[in-house]
C-alpha cells in the first residue's frame, strides 16, 4: 500500500509530517528492520577485511545509538493522529527518508528534562493496571492511558541515554605507542547532518607527539573536540577537514580520516526521491516492510608522506601530504583518497535492480539482506 495522503507539507516540499497512526508505526517498523540489518552488514565488511574489528566496534556503538533514537521517537509518536496533542513526526522524504534535524534537537531538549517528566508520571505498572480496570469495568479502549504509557516509555528511553544525538562528541581510543612520545589514537565522533538529515560517522587515526596523551591533556583535548565538531559539516571535503586539523595542531598528525554516510533511505511507500532506485522499487512491487533500499557511503583520506615545514624563526613542524584519488581527477573533486558506495536492500528489490541494471550501479557494492538475518555481498 502506498503512502498517498497521510502527510502534509509545512514550509518546504521535502519536509512532511506523518498524520496517520498506522502509517507512523509502519515508518518506524521499517527503520527497526533496516537498523537491525546494519550491524550484520558491518560484520560482513569485517569478514571481507574492509573494516577492522575496532572499526566494527565503533560502528556498532553508533548503530545501537541510532536504534535507541528511533525507539524513543517511536514511543513519542505512537499515537500520532489519534490525539490533537500527540504530535506528528516530521521527516525528509526527498533528500534522506530520515527524520529532520529539528526532531533530534527537540529530543535532546526533552532528554535534559526527562527526570522531571518521569517524576510527575505514574509508573508503567500503575498505568497498565488502570488500563485493565478500564477494559474490564468500563468495557472501553483506554486510549488516553495508552498514550500516557507511550510518553512514559519515551522519557524512560531518553533517561537511559546512549542515543544518537544531533552531536555525538569525539571519543579517543589509544591504539599503542610506536615509540616514546609517539602515541597512536583513533578519534571517533558522529553528527546528524542538519542539511541532508542523515547520520554521519567520522573516524580519524592520528599520531600524538605531545608531552601528555591527548585524552588526558586538559589543554588540547577540549580544543580538539570543539575543532572537530565545528568542522563536521557534510559540505566540507575530507581534505579540508584534515588539512585544517593538521595546521591547527602542530603535535597531532592525522594519518587517516574516514566519513560514513548512513543513508539516504529510499522507500516506494514513504519517499519521493527521483532516479533509478525509485524506479527499481516500483518495479520490484515488494511486500510491506521490504520495499526499501539504504545507501551507505564511505569516504577515506590517507596521508601519503610527512614533510617538515618552517615554523617561526628557527623551528620546524611536521605536516602531512594527503593522497588523492588519481583516477580521472576525481580526487581533487571529492577531496578524498577513495570513495566507496554501497547499497543495502532486500532480495526482491535486488532482483529488480539486476533485471533493470541502471547506469552507475556496476561499481556499487550490494548487500542483500533477508528477514532471517542472512547478508549476501555482490559487486
Amino acid at each position: 500500500m502506498r503512502l498517498e495522503n497521510p502527510v502534509t507539507s509545512d514550509t518546504a516540499y521535502d519536509h512532511f509530517q506523518l498524520e496517520d497512526t498506522r502509517v507512523t508505526r509502519r515508518y518506524f517498523g521499517k527503520f527497526e528492520k533496516i537498523i537491525g540489518h546494519l550491524g550484520r552488514v558491518a560484520a560482513t565488511l569485517e569478514a571481507e577485511r574492509r573494516l577492522s574489528k575496532r572499526d566494527v566496534e565503533v560502528m556498532t556503538r553508533y548503530i545501537m545509538a541510532l536504534n535507541y533514537t528511533f525507539k524513543a521517537l517511536a514511543h513519542k509518536y505512537h499515537f500520532s493522529g489519534r490525539f490533537a496533542h500527540a504530535g506528528k513526526l516530521t521527516f525528509d522524504r526527498v533528500d534522506s527518508g530520515f527524520p529532520v534535524y529539528s526532531e533530534l534537537l527537540t529530543m535532546a531538549n526533552d532528554a535534559a528534562q526527562a527526570s522531571r517528566h518521569l517524576e510527575g508520571m505514574r509508573s508503567v505498572e500503575a498505568l497498565k493496571q488502570d488500563m485493565v480496570r478500564v477494559i474490564l469495568s468500563e468495557q472501553a479502549i483506554p486510549s488516553k492511558l495508552q498514550y500516557a504509557l507511550s510518553q512514559r516509555l519515551y522519557y524512560e528511553e531518553l533517561a537511559k541515554g546512549e542515543l544518537f544525538w544531533a552531536r555525538n562528541d569525539p571519543t579517543a581510543i589509544w591504539l599503542g605507542n610506536k615509540q616514546q612520545m609517539r602515541r597512536d589514537f583513533m578519534v571517533h565522533w558522529a553528527v546528524y547532518d542538519s542539511v541532508n538529515n542523515l547520520p554521519t560517522i567520522y573516524m580519524m587515526e592520528l599520531e600524538d607527539s605531545g608531552r601528555v596523551g591527548l585524552p588526558k591533556d586538559d589543554r588540547r583535548w577540549p580544543e580538539v573536540q570543539a575543532h572537530l565538531m565545528a568542522q563536521s559539516l557534510g559540505g566540507l571535503k575530507l581534505l579540508t577537514i584534515a588539512k585544517g586539523f593538521d595546521e591547527d595542531f602542530d603535535d597531532l598528525h592525522p594519518k587517516r580520516l574516514r566519513r560514513f554516510h548512513v543513508g539516504p533511505m529510499y522507500s516506494n511507500a514513504f519517499t519521493r526521491q527521483a532516479g533509478p532506485l525509485r524506479e527499481v522499487l516500483e518495479l520490484a512491487r515488494s511486500p510491506v516492510g521490504e520495499d526499501w533500499a539504504l545507501v551507505w557511503t564511505e569516504e577515506e583520506l590517507v596521508s601519503s608522506e610527512t614533510r617538515r615545514e618552517k615554523s617561526g624563526w628557527f623551528g620546524t613542524v611536521e605536516r602531512e601530504t594527503f593522497a588523492l584519488d588519481p583516477f580521472a581527477g576525481h580526487g581533487a573533486e571529492t577531496g578524498a583518497t577513495k570513495v566507496e558506495r554501497s547499497i543495502i536492500l532486500p532480495e526482491r528489490p535486488y532482483q529488480a535492480l539486476e533485471e533493470r541494471r541502471p547506469a552507475g550501479f556496476a561499481d556499487v557494492r550490494k548487500f542483500v539482506v533477508s528477514p532471517k538475518g542472512r547478508v549476501l555481498s555482490y559487486k
